[in-house]
């Protein structure tokens, strides 16, 4: 009988094994060929370390104005033929007004994917100053940031400046070892003559962590080229913020922050407001924390955890059936505006690429470039 029991207990135990090693399997081809639901997402995280000392203010201008493009260009890439989450983080340095015992430093904000507050917290920075402590910067961000465990996650550190990459307390030799450890590289943008950036240890310390080094110009103008479409995306822009629907404490504030960000972007340019428009028709513009659209598609949403104050005031007495066909009809016309954006977005990028010098915009061409080139090391492929 023991020996019955022991031999039943064997085959359960086999069993198991096998089982556990086909469902390893199905989940290794699952993510393999893209499954829709694949165990993990894919990030593209980027740090921006922005010198915002006196001699800044057209680096900062740059950064401002040329935002949109560069998330527009990364909203094109893919991993194992999957769109990658983007979530960005900024620090200033070397500004005076900062504190002296943190090494002239502020971390603006944690790694986000709220574009918007991306954007106004670039049109808040100013310059005064300074002390630039690159190496001071960097360990901060790296000590500071949340840069996860993925090995495919693309993870970058650019930081701009024109100052000595050696100066401060924290070694960036140093700072790129911390770095390499996370498997984050240092990118290094100089602001001013190569030769000169070279001399001062900008290319060293991007060639630690097998970053890229480049020079820019950064008080050189934006270079904008309108298109044939942009007046038909900008007309698809105001019918695209008509299907927010804001709800809880956040709701107001942030609707409103969304048009003064449209604002910020068209004191620019009008093409300038169309690569806000089109950001904002792509995958990685996300306002869960505050449209009921976009939360409605988060796992764990549910509509019994709204509150009637949280509602907009169109809304607030409607049943909930009444409700939930509401959303779903704005989110019907998202798409298609959105279908619409990306449609025109097509015709437009071929217009530019015919018509633009890819190294016209100092700051947007480095971080796109240096991009690319080290996506492409992990699988990385763009549209």
């Amino acid at each position: 009988m023991k020996i019955l029991q022991i031999y039943m207990m064997l085959i359960v135990f086999v069993s198991t094994l096998s089982f556990k090693a086909d469902n390893t399997k199905e989940i290794a081809v699952n993510e393999l060929i893209g499954n829709e639901h694949p165990i993990k997402e894919h990030y593209i995280k980027i740090a921006l370390l922005l010198d915002t000392s006196n001699s800044m203010d057209g680096l900062i201008d740059q950064a401002k104005a040329q935002l949109w493009e560069i998330i527009n260009e990364l909203s094109y890439a893919k991993c194992r033929n999957k769109s990658p989450n983007l979530q960005i983080a900024l620090y200033e340095y070397g500004n005076d007004n900062l504190n002296q015992s943190g090494g002239f430093i502020r971390k603006i904000l944690s790694f986000t994917d709220d574009l918007d507050d991306v954007s106004k917290e670039l049109f808040s920075l100013t310059t005064n100053g300074g002390s630039e402590y690159c190496g001071t910067v960097i360990q901060a961000s790296l000590e500071n940031l949340d840069w996860g465990n993925n090995p495919d996650d693309l993870k970058m550190i650019f930081i701009a400046g024109n100052e000595p990459f050696t100066q401060g307390m924290v070694n960036y030799i140093d700072a790129a070892s911390n770095a390499k450890e996370k498997d984050v590289i240092i990118n290094t943008i100089f602001c001013g003559d190569y030769r000169q950036g070279v001399s001062s240890k900008w290319k060293d310390g991007a060639q630690l962590t097998y970053g890229d080094y480049m020079s820019i110009n950064h008080n050189q103008k934006t270079v904008y080229i309108a298109s044939p479409f942009d007046d038909l995306i900008l007309q698809l822009n105001i019918k695209l913020n008509n299907t927010y629907i804001p709800y809880g404490q956040q709701g107001r504030r942030k609707i409103a922050m969304q048009k003064t960000q449209d604002s910020n972007a068209a004191s620019y340019s009008k093409s300038n407001a169309v690569s806000r428009t089109i950001a904002k028709g792509s995958h990685l513009y996300k306002n869960s924390s505050w449209d009921l659209v976009d939360a409605e598609a988060e796992v764990g949403f549910n509509y019994d955890d709204l509150k009637i104050e949280d509602l907009p005031e169109n809304l607030k007495d409607k049943s909930m059936s009444e409700i939930k066909a509401f959303v779903k009809e704005k989110k019907r016309e998202r798409e298609q505006i959105q279908n619409k954006i990306s449609d025109l977005n097509k015709k437009r990028r071929e217009y530019l690429i015919n018509n633009r010098d890819e190294n016209s915009n100092g700051f947007e061409s480095a971080m796109i470039k240096a991009l690319k080139k080290q996506a492409e090391k992990k699988n990385y492929t763009w549209n």
